[in-house]
């Protein structure tokens, strides 16, 4: 087993994996350590400049397609061997050289994860700043997990921290809240991080409602995962009474000898309430049984093509 794996997904960032090995290579040098790069469905050279410049510490897993960031992860974590696991974009923002005082903090304090915070980003204001410190605020307000930059994805974790995160659809947002999840300790350390030179971002205003469909469900399993009750419950009554409230109000009309029939209070209400109802319901428990069918059934959310050990292709185990 490795001391260090350090799990990258990328997609169309053939500029930037050549430069990124060796600063991988120059910033971890004296650990013993493993790569495991995740092409995710990428269409350029990336598959290749990865196997051109592989040596024995490095890992290639190719997905048969684009699957999105976080099922990347997963893919790279499951493959990885290290007692300890670090995630690092592929686009030379994060810098490699901050993972050894990240693991030396994890190890000699005894963390779960040691997130990084990306103190002087070099990202554009009005697309990438403003967005992300808003987004920040509500996770922090609404999950009552307070780390300052829940968009850097280095961070460095135990293993099994890891292993258990479950990251489904744009959930590697709130990595944090998952492994908070787990009862796991978490602290977060200023890193370094540079504007982008090679490559385009794949982050944009349109993951907004992605991320935030993801929140609500977080904000289920947080709060409410041992205790659903607290949740349908409360909703429950409350639309009880309401209900209560129109149709006595309604029946005091028919005393009096109105007709009740076809009022729109009636029909709008029962519309909204059963409509709102029935999709909140319906989705928090598809969110249920996806991770049952998932986590309880040992499947995987993603197909690997090929994996591959330094230049040569490995068996995929079965």
């Amino acid at each position: 087993m490795k001391e260090l794996s350090v799990v990258i997904t990328v997609m169309n960032e053939k500029e930037n994996i050549a430069p990124l090995i060796s600063a991988i290579d120059a910033a971890l040098n004296g650990i013993d350590y493993e790569v495991i790069f995740v092409d995710d469905g990428s269409t350029d050279k990336t598959q290749q400049e990865i196997r051109q410049h592989a040596t024995d510490r490095i890992y290639l897993v190719e997905l048969r397609r684009n699957y999105g960031q976080s099922t990347a992860m997963t893919a790279g974590i499951d493959h990885a061997t290290g007692k300890y696991i670090a995630l690092l974009d592929g686009d030379l923002q994060n810098d490699p050289s901050d993972i050894p005082s990240m693991l030396e903090k994890l190890i000699a304090e005894d963390w779960d994860v040691v997130a990084g915070n990306r103190k002087n980003r070099k990202d554009g204001a009005l697309l990438r700043k403003i967005p992300s410190g808003i987004a920040n605020a509500i996770i922090r307000r609404m999950t009552g997990v307070y780390i300052k930059d829940y968009g850097c994805t280095l961070k460095v974790f135990k293993r099994e921290i890891a292993e258990d995160l479950g990251i489904y659809g744009e959930m590697h947002r709130f990595i944090p809240v998952l492994a908070k999840l787990q009862g796991a300790n978490i602290t977060q350390v200023d890193v370094k991080h540079h504007a982008r030179l090679h490559g385009k971002s794949k982050y944009g205003l349109n993951r907004t409602f992605k991320v935030m469909a993801d929140l609500i469900t977080i904000i289920f399993f947080r709060k409410y995962i041992q205790k659903p009750m607290h949740l349908f419950g409360t909703m429950g009554f409350v639309a009880f009474g309401i209900g209560l409230l129109i149709n006595l109000y309604l029946l005091v009309l028919k005393i009096l000898g109105h007709d009740i029939w076809g009022k729109p209070l009636l029909i709008l209400g029962l519309i909204f309430l059963l409509g709102g109802i029935q999709l909140i319901t319906i989705g928090i428990l598809t969110e249920v049984s996806i991770r049952n069918y998932f986590e309880g059934s040992g499947r995987k959310t993603y197909q690997v093509r090929r994996l591959i050990h330094g230049q040569q292709e490995i068996p995929k185990h079965t």
